[in-house]
This record gives structure tokens, sequence and C-alpha cells, in this order.
């Protein structure tokens, strides 16, 4: 696979599934100390990623869960929900996302607490936050892995998501299993990438679990990597608009989910089959895991997406468009 050193991303999965103990304590000592309810930060795709963990989490639980964007939040007038009894949680992998340390700035100002993650202690965000778990590489499977095993055991605790201990047991060979799939997906990738990459607009949709990766790929991708015109549009909302955009020689992405919401998934593969003759299905239920029981099967699907297509996709898409994943324009090059 092109521009994947596969021996370096099983070291990395297995780096970040050894913080699993120090997940687990950060949870138990969270638990005991007590919460009325939790508030989860993030921004562009660190917002992304907890999507689908508190999506999870609210099928679990009746504690209040909170979502919030950290430029929103900073700004937001009526938050009496953050209190000091609330848990808030955070992320940043490079620890210096502007509006993610202004936020926990206002957090230490109402003497609230954050835990978060981060690649190293000694960065900006690491420095401010009051519990800190250290996310080795922050690569997007590792940050669902680490974010899924947090809160699932906070709600183990509470005896919430009794297979808890399972559940974690079997990160184990997470990264094992998207590797093989990966190469699995290799040809399709470069296909896709060959087929579509230089088309001037693409069309993503998705619902459930998947629907932050879809608007991580879409977004943090496509748009600010490669500089390429997308929609992102949910099962839900795409009969609402977003259809009368579909014709032949309009790229229609859609990723089929695994949970309740599948159903308006096949609802836009039908009208979609008929209408634009440039229709890319991916349906996660179509690759199996080794040693990982079905009934995680929804916690691991945004897991299984950004692997095949925020990793191999993209890497696909660079070698056609000539346009380097790397390369910015604004994005952290000037002051906005």
């Amino acid at each position: 696979m092109r521009k994947f050193d596969a021996e370096k991303y099983l070291g990395e999965g297995e780096k970040a599934y050894s913080q699993r103990e120090n997940v687990e304590k950060l949870a138990d000592d969270l638990t005991k100390r007590g919460f009325d309810n939790i508030v989860v930060i993030g921004i562009g795709g660190t917002y992304d990623i907890w999507h689908p963990v508190v999506h999870v989490m609210r099928h679990h639980t009746d504690l209040p869960i909170y979502l919030e964007n950290a430029a929103e939040l900073i700004i937001k007038k009526d938050k009496n929900y953050l209190t000091k009894n609330s848990l808030v949680v955070t992320a940043s992998a490079s620890g210096d996302t502007k509006e993610i340390l202004e936020v926990v700035d206002m957090c230490r100002d109402m003497h609230i607490d954050v835990a978060g993650f981060t690649k190293s202690k000694e960065n900006e965000l690491g420095k401010r936050l009051d519990y800190c778990i250290l996310s080795p590489n922050g690569d997007c499977e590792n940050s669902y892995m680490l974010f899924f095993m947090l809160m699932l055991r906070i709600l183990f605790n509470r005896g919430e998501f009794k297979n808890y201990q399972k559940f974690a047991d079997q990160m184990k060979v997470l990264h094992k299993n998207l590797l093989r799939i990966r190469e699995e997906f290799e040809p399709r990738a470069i296909d896709i990438a060959q087929k579509y990459a230089k088309e001037p607009y693409s069309i993503f949709v998705s619902s459930g679990a998947l629907w932050g990766e879809t608007v991580l790929y879409s977004m943090c991708i496509l748009e600010e990597e490669q500089w390429k015109r997308t929609r992102a549009v949910s099962s839900a909302d795409f009969f609402h608009g977003t259809l009368e955009l579909v014709e032949p020689g309009v790229p229609v992405f859609l990723f089929k989910g695994e949970d309740e919401y599948r159903q308006l998934d096949e609802r836009v593969e039908r009208f979609c089959t008929k209408f634009t003759d440039k229709f890319v299905v991916l349906d996660v239920r179509e690759f199996n895991f080794e040693g990982i029981d079905d009934e995680f099967r929804v916690i691991c699907s945004p897991m299984i997406l950004t692997a095949l297509f925020t990793d191999r996709v993209a890497t696909n898409y660079e070698l056609v468009t000539g346009h380097s994943l790397e390369f910015r324009r604004y994005y952290r090059q000037i002051e906005y």
C-alpha cells in the first residue's frame, strides 16, 4: 500500500492500546468523584471523532451528555449546564488548537476540571489539563479506541455498559483487523481515486455512527487537504434539498452503517441508483472482524470508514491529483 508502513502502524496501535490502564484508572477516578452531566468539547475533526462516541453513549445511558463545538461554547450565553459538577472532556492531538485551549482556560476560570487527550503532557493542552491521557499519535482509529474506552468504562462503572471488559479486551486486535481490511480494500481505493479524484464536486451521505467520520473526511481531508468541493449531508436530510443536485455525472458517495439508521441509508441508495451514474457505496457491513464480537460492530464502524477513506482513498487521491495532503494555503498558515 502506498505511503503505509504496516509495522509502524501496528506498533502505534500497541502504543495506543497500552494506555488502557491509564484510561480506565482515570474513568474510575472520575466516577468516584461524581458528576451530574458530561460535556464533551471538540472542534473540526476532533468534534467529528467525538460524535459517534456520544452517539453510542446515548444508547446506553440517560445521563445528560452534551457535545459542544469549542468555538461556539466560548461565546455561548446559555451554558448553565456547564458547572463544577460537570465532567468536561476534550482532545487535541497537537495540543495547540486555539479554540480548545481557550475553552479549557474558560473552564479553569469557572473552577471546572477538564480531562483530555493529547500527544504530550508538555504541550500547551497537556499543561492546562487537570487529567491528561496520552494519545501517542492522534490517528483517527487510535482516538476512537481511546475515547470509547474512557466513556464506555464510565458507563460500565454506572452499571450501564456491562460488556465493557470484553469490548476493551477485544480492542487489542483492532489494528490487526484494520490492517487486513485496508489491504483487502486497496484495489478499490485505487479505482475510486482514479475515477473521482479530479471531479469538481462530490456529495457524501451517511447517518448515525458514521456521520461524524463522513464530515471529517469530506471537510478535513477533501476540502482542507485536497481543496475539493464537497457536500456532506445526512441520510435523513438528503431528501430535503440535496436530492435535487443528483443527476448523471454527479458523484455521490454513500456510507452505509449498521445501526438503526441503516434504513435511511438504504432509501438514499434506492434513489441514487436511479439518478446518477457515479454512485459509490461503502457498506461497512461487508468487512468482517476476527476476534471482535458483532455486538461491537457499530462502535467499530467509524474506525472502518476512517481506515478505508480517510486513509486509503485520501492517499490515492493525492497520487492522482498531485496535490500534497500536507499543503495548506490558510489553515495554520496565517492569522484569521
